[in-house]
């Protein structure tokens, strides 16, 4: 259904700007990014595939699964969805990196590293798309605050050797 046979209080930008943007589904906020859909499929039609859209990927379970999967989508894996151009696309990378990087910067100012949880969610945040094992060191100040990531080896997809 187009946006413009909506009511105006159901439309995605109209409700972001009456009630905030926690009332916006991850679909209806993606649809925003987008701003069009194309011929027979509306944008929140397109928006909801692309959040349910599979990774190019010898796992088959690996999938974007929703926005927290998303997160880590290439402009590879974003050039499988049709109607996502060139532009799109670069715009909706950019975007997903400036996430990235505002919540590696809370992750990086607040200290953090006092649970394996916080561990666990950092590493997540910066190894889970890579397409290779790593072998990568966190250096820590005495208040568990995060000095340095490095890596220092990489792998195959499923192994790797530390020398």
């Amino acid at each position: 259904m187009p946006l413009k046979d909506l009511p105006p209080d159901a439309r995605p930008r109209e409700k972001l700007l009456a009630r905030g943007a926690a009332a916006l589904s991850d679909a209806e906020l993606l649809a925003l990014l987008l701003r069009t859909g194309i011929k027979g499929k509306g944008v929140l039609q397109m928006a909801q595939e692309l959040l349910e859209l599979k990774k190019s990927s010898a796992d088959d379970n690996d999938g974007f699964d929703g926005i927290a999967g998303l997160l880590h989508a290439s402009a590879d894996d974003l050039k499988r969805v049709k109607g996502l151009g060139p532009a799109k696309r670069a715009e909706l990378v950019a975007v997903l990196e400036l996430a990235r990087r505002a919540l590696a910067q809370q992750l990086k100012e607040r200290t953090i590293f006092a649970t394996p949880d916080a561990v666990k969610n950092y590493l997540q945040l910066h190894l889970a798309a890579k397409k290779h094992e790593v072998f990568a060191v966190l250096f820590l100040d005495v208040q568990n605050k995060l000095l340095a990531l490095e890596e220092l080896f990489r792998g195959t997809l499923t192994q790797l050797s530390v020398a």
